[in-house]
């Protein structure tokens, strides 16, 4: 009975990692068709006689991006949107720009983990364990250094050089998604009510109503 017992669970944990995880492709390749209208969890496949080059390549990242913003930085993200190929593969890469003191401010990426390498800079990162820890986990970067973060996990970065800075994230999804928490919180469509927001942050409704008018 004990081993009855012991090989059913063997086989539920075994069917969960399965369920855990993306499906193995059943082709080469599915090039997302953004014509298309059926509706998919991802993108519907275009027909391969007519995929091209291009469908698996993108062009620009070399080229800065505008840091001109109240955050000082400026992400270039190629995911399935700017390379169609990527559909199904379960990754994507961005290219972020640092303006001095510039941040990536926290943030959160539901479907996916990152690995951000430096390539120019050094760049404060970090990234907070879930409740009831709350634990910062946090480091100084210099070029050639990389950090992971955690799926899921509220993480940030910010150039504490006195240059430009760049780095290169790669994301274990085609579509990784981002929440950043400023926006989330403080800029919804219609407003989470200040009352809500002043029972949380333990803040006046004015300080709310002044942070909610930021965004």
């Amino acid at each position: 009975m004990a081993a009855s017992i012991l090989f059913l669970g063997f086989l539920v944990l075994s069917f969960s990692f399965a369920l855990a995880s993306d499906p193995s492709s059943l082709q080469d390749f599915c090039v997302a068709d953004g014509d298309s209208n059926v509706v998919v969890n991802g993108l519907a496949c275009k027909d391969p006689k007519n995929v091209q080059a291009s469908h698996f390549s993108f062009g620009g990242l070399h080229l800065a991006g505008n840091t001109s913003n109240g955050v000082g930085s400026k992400v270039t993200a190629v995911n399935v949107v700017q390379i169609p190929g990527l559909n199904t593969l379960g990754i994507s890469v961005a290219r972020i720009d640092y303006a001095p003191s510039g941040i990536n401010p926290p943030h959160t990426h539901p479907r996916a983990s990152e690995i951000l390498t430096v390539l120019e800079g050094s760049l404060e990162v970090g990234f907070v364990t879930s409740n009831p820890g709350n634990r910062l986990i946090t480091k100084v970067l210099q070029k050639g250094d990389v950090f992971v973060f955690p799926i899921n996990l509220v993480h940030f970065q910010r150039n504490v050089g006195k240059s430009n800075a760049v780095a290169l994230a790669a994301l274990s999804s085609q579509n990784a998604g981002v929440i950043t928490i400023a926006n989330a919180v403080f800029g919804t469509n219609p407003e989470i009510p200040d009352d809500i927001l002043a029972k949380a942050f333990q803040l006046d409704k004015n300080v709310v109503n002044f942070l909610q008018s930021k965004f």
